[in-house]
């Protein structure tokens, strides 16, 4: 298997690309693209033109091919549910694993210039469909009811009882979620490109297929893998950044014993996570307690880097780590029994994972957070946080709305076309 590139004269920015190629392949019957927008395998952007995204397991094994450094070429898009680790067997309807094989992608490099990349051996086929696509004029929209909430104190009676868990000794904390829900038609990937032009998230991703999609705006690097490294990025801690007159929030969530108890905890977890599959001695930290600015919100982020050991696989990387922990707990097995036994419903796509295993770059996921899954005429959107033993019930669901609210506005105004 050869590699092949060629840059495009485009100007065209990946969100926007996103929908022309959404557009082109509704009009042609093809399939939809897949897409990363933000910072994903050093680049801006990687999409997949045309690819279906079917139910089956998580991508044992790759070929292996040379390419010029900073590269992709193409790999398997997709994503893992949460619901395929909850110990409750509930399912929100959508396949708990899903992936879809791509030969080729547009990579947008960190400059802003468009790669067309390939590891087929005769790309020129597939080259001219998607400068015929990007060069076209289509426009796609949606419509989609307020989203209804829970109430209140459903939420809060959860958080009281997963705080009495943790007074009890069983835990040390748990994330707490909750599913807000609407109705929708139209283009899920109009809904993610224009996601993309004004939130402007770290780790968006695109996924869809005959079952639905998956439209994340998700700010959370899971678990990215080049060569042997490995590195998780878990947040934890949030304060609501609704304009200027919040910015003093970022030196509080820096000062906030429980937000900052939260962080050290999950970072811990997720250290332990990865020293089960890597070499002894190589996990760090590199970075601790780092407030990063978020869609709504201030959040706290660290860094934990590893290098696998010798003989570790994907597949069991995966095993040691998924899901993630900064939307779990620790204990993680005790807190996914807490979670289950909390939240009345399926959390579905949302806190697992969406993302790339690529041949030539590697393996790159998300935390699925800050994302809708639609299924049919159904949206869904998961929020939610960490509970330790000083959380406020209050607090918790004033922290799902603030989380929640860039996303309802963005759902409540589509682009006028």
């Amino acid at each position: 298997m050869r590699f092949f590139r060629q840059r495009l004269a485009t100007d065209v920015t990946p969100s926007r690309a996103v929908a022309l190629l959404s557009a082109f392949a509704a009009s042609t019957g093809r399939p939809q693209p897949a897409a990363l927008c933000g910072s994903w395998f050093g680049s801006s952007a990687v999409v997949a033109p045309f690819v279906s995204v079917s139910a089956r397991a998580f991508p044992a094994g790759s070929l292996e091919v040379a390419a010029p450094p900073g590269c992709v070429g193409g790999g398997w898009f997709g994503y893992l549910s949460y619901d395929s680790a909850d110990p409750s067997g509930r399912s929100s309807g959508v396949p708990a694993s899903a992936w879809g094989w791509a030969d080729h992608v547009l990579r947008w490099d960190s400059s802003g210039a468009c790669w067309f990349e390939s590891l087929a051996d005769e790309p020129g086929t597939s080259l001219s469909t998607v400068e015929s696509a990007l060069s076209g004029a289509g426009s796609l929209s949606w419509t989609a009811s307020p989203l209804e909430r829970p109430s209140a104190a459903t939420h809060e009676q959860a958080v009281k009882s997963c705080v009495a868990s943790i007074e009890a000794g069983e835990l040390f904390q748990a994330n707490v979620c909750t599913r807000f829900t609407g109705t929708f038609s139209g283009s899920p990937a109009a809904l993610f490109s224009e996601g993309v032009s004004r939130l402007s998230p770290r780790r968006a991703a695109f996924v869809a297929g005959s079952w639905g999609s998956v439209v994340s705006l998700s700010p959370e690097l899971f678990l990215s893998r080049h060569d042997r490294q490995v590195r998780s990025t878990p947040i934890k801690g949030t304060l609501p950044r609704r304009g200027a007159f919040d910015d003093g929030n970022a030196e509080l969530l820096r000062q906030s014993v429980k937000d900052v108890a939260e962080n050290v905890m999950i970072t811990d977890l997720v250290r332990n996570d990865l020293g089960r599959v890597c070499a002894v001695g190589s996990v760090v930290v590199p970075s601790l307690l780092r407030v990063e600015p978020a869609p709504g919100v201030w959040h706290l982020a660290s860094t934990v880097e590893g290098v696998l050991a010798e003989g570790v696989s994907d597949p069991a990387l995966l095993d040691a780590t998924f899901p993630p922990g900064s939307v779990t707990g620790a204990p993680k097995i005790r807190a996914l029994d807490e979670i289950a036994s909390l939240e009345p419903v399926a959390r579905g796509v949302y806190t697992g994972a969406v993302g790339m295993l690529s041949p030539v770059a590697g393996l790159e996921l998300n935390v699925a957070i800050r994302t809708f899954e639609i299924s049919g005429s159904r949206i869904s959107l998961g929020v939610g946080g960490g509970i330790t033993a000083d959380s406020d019930s209050a607090a918790e669901w004033q922290e799902c709305l603030h989380k929640a609210a860039p996303l309802e506005v963005l759902l409540a105004t589509p682009p006028v076309v």
